[in-house]
């Protein structure tokens, strides 16, 4: 059986490969800045913030994640604007808070924008089942991360 030679280097397809990753990213990420002044309404300019100096503005997508840390609910997230003051709220189903906090978003290299992470004072991990969620606030944009369902531990004396 005959093998055909090979025209590139190994090298050589890893970085088209790569290359061709980073357009398909830019070009979706291109479209949603023009998307939001296209539905501007007419006659107006698309709204938008200033960020103070010494500030990266916050890609587009906020999100929060939680997990166990010394036998304590802790929140994490990134997308927020490094630098910046992001206020992260745990509430009952109810509306209730139950826990809230200001942290600034810092760098971290596996999480894109400012990472931002806060531990509570909530027991975990508590029974299956979400009575909660958290929601964090970034101040520089002025924008809501998506509602993060977690579980509340409540105590039965």
């Amino acid at each position: 059986m005959r093998h055909l030679s090979h025209t590139t280097s190994y090298r050589q397809r890893r970085i088209a490969v790569a290359v061709t990753a980073m357009a398909v990213v830019g070009l979706g990420v291109a479209p949603a800045a023009t998307a939001s002044a296209a539905l501007a309404p007419v006659g107006t300019a698309a709204r938008t913030t200033s960020t103070p100096a010494g500030l990266t503005k916050a890609p587009a997508g906020l999100y929060l994640f939680q997990y166990t840390y010394r036998n304590h609910l802790k929140i994490g997230g990134g997308n927020f604007t490094l630098g910046g003051r992001v206020y992260v709220v745990v509430k009952y189903n109810s509306g209730q808070v139950r826990y809230g906090g200001t942290v600034t978003a810092k760098t971290n290299s596996g999480v894109p924008g400012g990472a931002v992470y806060l531990e509570t004072n909530i027991s975990s991990p508590c029974a299956p089942g979400n009575n909660g969620y958290a929601q964090a606030y970034d101040y520089s944009t002025g924008t809501w991360s998506p509602r993060l369902p977690v579980p509340i531990c409540v105590r039965f004396d």
